[in-house]
């Protein structure tokens, strides 16, 4: 009886002191007033209207749809709702994003999408990943330090 009751209380108390499930905050959006001197602007995209007649499949990925003068999109997804959001540069940053993706303002910017939860596609469509960015930090010999 006493194992018994000593293993019902370590399992209670294991589950009592398990972490909570953290939900990552959305992508900060930039507010309208400010985005006209802002080196880099970030607004929400509207969902464009489902087509009635042809049924999504599954499998197949969402179509992104990526804004005239938007270099990135983050597209992420919050209790099934997907929210899309342009990431768009003053024109002398975007010059520099789009000739050299791999430099730090643009790969900062990448970076808070995936801190959100969120994948970040470029203006072909193309997905950016963690492995795109790895090959980001070889072009430019980047040496990351890691504080304990």
């Amino acid at each position: 009886m006493l194992r018994a009751f000593t293993l019902v209380a370590m399992i209670v108390s294991l589950v009592a002191c398990s972490p909570a499930p953290v939900e990552k905050p959305p992508v900060p959006l930039t507010p309208p007033g400010d985005a006209t001197g802002a080196a880099v602007v970030r607004r929400a995209i509207p969902e464009p209207a489902a087509i009635p007649a042809a049924p999504p499949l599954a499998s197949a990925p969402a179509r992104i749809v990526i804004p005239p003068g938007a270099l990135y999109v983050c597209v992420s997804e919050t209790e099934s709702v997907r929210q899309t959001t342009a990431i768009e540069f003053a024109p002398k940053v975007g010059a520099v994003c789009a000739k050299a993706p791999e430099m730090g303002p643009c790969q900062y910017e990448r970076n808070i999408c995936r801190s959100s939860g969120g994948r970040v596609y470029a203006a072909n469509g193309d997905e950016i990943t963690m492995q795109t960015e790895a090959e980001y930090d070889k072009k430019v010999m980047r040496v990351k330090f890691k504080s304990n």
